[in-house]
């Protein structure tokens, strides 16, 4: 795949490790600080919320400024964030609404990685290897999150409840060194002509990402359902680390291994969605994709007990994780790449912009029953998916750039 591509593959393992470290660690630590269920889903809302403020602006720094310094930059950023938070919790000084504060820059962060390698990927790789480039991402951050840090997350946490913060910081900071080593002499150069940069403005470009997703009609009907079912699946999780600790009476050590668990089904998805598309065509296999995970996200809501629960998402995460590598290699087929941090950013403020209503609409929800979130997000989310069946099936046919979507002059 090229040594630009192992780089970046490299950076990413190395910053899911660090992420699957802190991913039970840090709901563990909320639920510490409150009980409060709008304000453990305001956690999540605010991670999300930057996609709806900041995607545009970054996807047109993504098209203008070096890439791997965004890249890098973001990580090493985030490293900081959490290395402060790891000593307000050492000093005894952190509450909820320092996490609350933390998720929102660490949001912002993550807005910016994840553009800037979205971006990459076409960047590096031939259009026959889009498929299996976001696979291979797709599976390792599956399995070092799943299967290494998460299981070690919450007996870390254990131990001390700022370690797992300080690897995690520690962890991204080497991610972001990796992102800068990436070979320049790989990378081609999608940058416009200096002179004709000079011209163009920065609101300019961003009006371009909104126009040119509205003028796509097949991308931008995508985009709305994406982002639909998006704001269902935010909903029906948002609180569901206070499902199974408390309704599913599961020991918190183990939140981790949970996690771990449903992994294996993300991991199977991962390695199986190049060959199904291959075999099936890549429009029954986003179907399926993200038909079964709406379903499995309502069936949830009626677990009657963990393994059942687990069992239910071990499947969820196969079913939506071939959604995920498919739909990405869709976009990167057919969006141009010197147009791609726009677009990308123009339909990320859509699809994750939105998730914080439905995070928060969960959190609300879920005062009355930490059931409903999954109740009401699962049958939405599921009328949905049914209602686009007729569009999915042919849209690896059907969206194509049409000959007006060029760079304005």
């Amino acid at each position: 795949m090229g040594p630009a591509f192992n780089r970046i593959w490299a950076s990413s393992i190395i910053s899911n490790l660090s992420d699957g470290i802190l991913i039970a660690a840090a709901p563990l630590l909320a639920i510490s600080l409150t009980d409060s269920t709008v304000l453990i889903s305001a956690i999540g809302a605010m991670v999300m919320l930057p996609w709806l403020l900041f995607a545009i602006p970054i996807g047109v720094m993504v098209d203008r400024v070096d890439r791997r310094f965004i890249l890098a930059g973001a990580n090493a950023t985030r490293s900081i964030v959490v290395g402060l938070i790891a000593l307000l919790i050492a000093t005894d000084r952190i509450s909820i609404y320092w996490l609350l504060f933390s998720a929102f820059v660490i949001g912002v962060c993550e807005v910016a990685a994840d553009t800037t390698a979205q971006s990459l990927i076409p960047q590096i790789l031939e259009e026959k290897n889009f498929e299996k480039g976001n696979s291979r991402l797709q599976i390792s951050e599956t399995v070092i999150q799943g299967f290494v840090g998460a299981p070690l997350s919450g007996f870390i946490y254990a131990i001390a409840i700022a370690l797992p913060f300080f690897i995690n910081s520690l962890g991204l900071a080497v991610a972001a060194l990796l992102a800068l080593s990436i070979p320049i002499k790989y990378l081609q150069d999608v940058r416009q002509d200096d002179v004709e940069k000079e011209k163009k403005k920065f609101v300019a470009d961003m009006k371009f990402g909104i126009k040119y997703l509205y003028n796509e009609k097949v991308l931008r009907r995508l985009v709305v359902t994406t982002a639909s079912i998006g704001v269902c699946y935010s909903m029906g999780t948002a609180t569901m680390v206070l499902f199974i600790i408390e309704e599913l009476k599961l020991p918190e050590q183990f939140f981790g291994v949970i996690l771990t668990i449903q992994g294996i089904g993300a991991v199977a998805g991962a390695f199986a969605a190049p060959k199904l598309s291959e075999k099936f065509g890549r429009s029954y296999v986003m179907t399926f994709g993200i038909v079964s995970s709406s379903v499995v996200l309502l069936l949830q809501g009626f677990a009657p007990n963990i393994y059942v629960f687990v069992a239910l998402a071990t499947f969820g995460g196969f079913a939506i994780s071939q959604w995920n590598i498919l739909l990405m290699a869709t976009y990167q087929t057919v969006i141009p790449n010197e147009l791609y941090g726009r677009i990308h950013g123009t339909r990320r403020t859509l699809v994750w912009g939105l998730m914080p209503i439905g995070s928060l609409l969960g959190g609300v929800l879920a005062h009355y029953s930490l059931r409903l979130p999954m109740y009401v997000g699962g049958v939405i989310a599921s009328v949905l998916a049914f209602l686009s069946i007729g569009f999915l099936l042919n849209i690896a046919e059907t969206a194509k750039p049409s000959a007006e979507a060029v760079e304005p002059a």
